[in-house]
């Protein structure tokens, strides 16, 4: 009957040969004389997932999840300074880019009325002093009503866009109006009349120069 055992005799000799020798049977390798993983990936079967452990599930591959870049919008005349996938990035352009213009040309007037109105004979820290308090004052004033500007002109310019079908500079200066009309809501009809005006030529000046660097 020992030919009906004898190859699990040989199986059992096999693995107590690699364990006394220190070799793991399921890694393939002794595990204590590994100093660098390129002498594990070098080692034959090194880089077999099946030897890994099975809640990993390497043995099924590796998944990969495509993402596609969204395409830049078609609409007609839509194509702006910087490329555009829509109303959002607009948004988020135009607001941002007009938020820090405001904010850097408010900081630029606060500092120079800082220089002016530093007390006479004042000491180094309170005339630095006396400069900051006029920056932080103009600089975020200025800035943030800059960007609410911008963030009303591109919703109502985006509504008229999607709404019209195309964008063009009768959206801009209408979007420009509206957006100014509504800044100034809050103090009165000759207030807002001015500020529908100014932003409606600010817009139409935009929408010109925005032309000539594009070449339109």
């Amino acid at each position: 009957m020992s030919w009906l055992f004898g190859s699990k005799k040989e199986e059992t000799h096999t693995e107590s040969g690699a364990v006394s020798s220190g070799i793991d049977p399921k890694l393939g390798f002794d595990p204590s004389q590994i100093s660098s993983v390129s002498q594990i990936i070098s080692a034959p079967g090194g880089l077999d997932t099946s030897r890994l452990h099975p809640l990993a599930g390497l043995e099924k591959g590796v998944e990969f999840m495509d993402l596609e870049d969204e395409e830049l919008t078609h609409m007609e005349g839509a194509q702006g300074l910087i490329p555009s996938r829509g109303w959002t990035d607009d948004l988020c352009y135009g607001t941002g880019a007009v938020y820090l213009l405001g904010l850097g040309l408010g900081g630029s007037y606060g500092f120079f009325e800082g220089l002016q109105n530093i007390p006479a004979n004042a000491p180094g820290r309170l005339r630095l002093n006396t400069v900051l308090n006029h920056i932080t004052k103009r600089g975020p004033f200025l800035g943030n009503n800059a960007g609410v500007l911008a963030l009303t002109y591109n919703l109502f310019d985006s509504a008229l866009d999607a709404f019209r079908g195309k964008h063009d500079i009768y959206n801009s200066v209408v979007a420009g109006a509206l957006a100014g009309a509504l800044f100034k809501s809050s103090r009165g009809l000759k207030p807002m009349g001015y500020a529908s005006v100014l932003m409606a030529g600010a817009a139409a000046a935009w929408t010109g120069v925005k032309g000539v660097l594009l070449g339109q």
